[in-house]
């Protein structure tokens, strides 16, 4: 369900959508050309200007894209979609257009995990120095991790929020490194494309360690993996392509699980946490 229906002002925001759009669309000079798409975040409109296509993106109150733009700027076509305009203001960006009918959740398992393990690489560029880093994130779940595991009544044993604690400090500690990162890495943000056969969207720029959401990438699919060991399988073949130590990615397995087993479970999620318990029985 997308998240602006959830709220008062995310359902006034869909009443004023068709306004906003034909105002960004009059500011870029660009006409609506399709029909709307949308994800859990945003609203996706097909536009075009003389024989060229784009896609108007609007986000709904509450989102900041300046943080996005600066990842798209950053990027700039290299992995990700190539950012054409951007009104940060009024939370849209003009973007290249790319097929949101095909994401790599429609492509067999093994060749999708590849894909993505060769986008992590393609986006392993020096990143900003002053980029959020992988050590603070994990420095920041080091610190609450205990404090929701007991308001959450304790969801999992207490060996597995040790180990998770236990790798977060460790990544806390770790030496960062100076690598570019996406910190929303999912097959569903994977679009075909035209210029590139898959192109990622939504990116959220850190530095840091590129296996930091291995766990995603991982539990987005997890169902199509029925034994233990397609799931490790499936893990080593990450680490083996993009080439990070096996024991730092599974640090962050356990880390990125048991802090979005958490977060569902504080959000009324049902399926996810069930995926992350999985994910911490097979690497806590």
């Amino acid at each position: 369900m997308p998240r602006w229906t959830r709220d008062e002002a995310g359902r006034a925001w869909l009443d004023e959508l068709p306004q906003l759009v034909a105002e960004q669309c009059r500011t870029w000079d660009v006409e609506v050309d399709g029909a709307p798409l949308h994800g859990s975040n945003a609203i996706v409109v097909p536009v075009a200007r003389g024989g060229a296509v784009f896609a108007l993106r609007l986000a709904p109150p509450g989102d900041d894209v300046t943080r996005q733009v600066e990842a798209l700027r950053f990027w700039d076509g290299r992995g990700v979609v190539e950012l054409i305009e951007a009104d940060p203001a009024h939370r849209a960006m003009l973007l290249e257009r790319l097929d949101g009918a095909r994401t790599l959740l429609s492509v067999p398992l093994d060749e999708a995990h590849q894909v993505i393990a060769g986008l992590v690489r393609t986006l392993a560029v020096p990143a900003p120095p002053d980029a959020p880093t992988t050590a603070e994130v994990a420095r920041q779940h080091a610190e609450s991790f205990e404090r929701d595991w007991i308001a959450l009544a304790e969801p999992v044993v207490p060996q597995q929020l040790r180990a998770a604690v236990d790798h977060a400090l460790a990544l806390a500690a770790a030496p960062v490194a100076d690598t570019a990162v996406d910190a929303d890495l999912h097959h569903g943000q994977v679009l075909a494309g035209t210029r590139a056969p898959w192109i990622m969207v939504d990116p959220v720029l850190l530095r840091g360690d590129p296996e930091y959401d291995l766990a995603r990438v991982l539990w987005t699919r997890l169902d199509e993996m029925p034994g233990d060991d397609d799931v490790t399988a499936a893990f080593r073949a990450f680490v083996a392509t993009v080439d990070v130590p096996e024991d730092r990615a599974r640090a962050w397995v356990v880390v990125r699980s048991f802090s979005y087993l958490l977060w569902g479970l504080s959000h009324g999620m049902t399926e996810d946490p069930m995926r992350c318990r999985r994910l911490l029985d097979i690497f806590a």
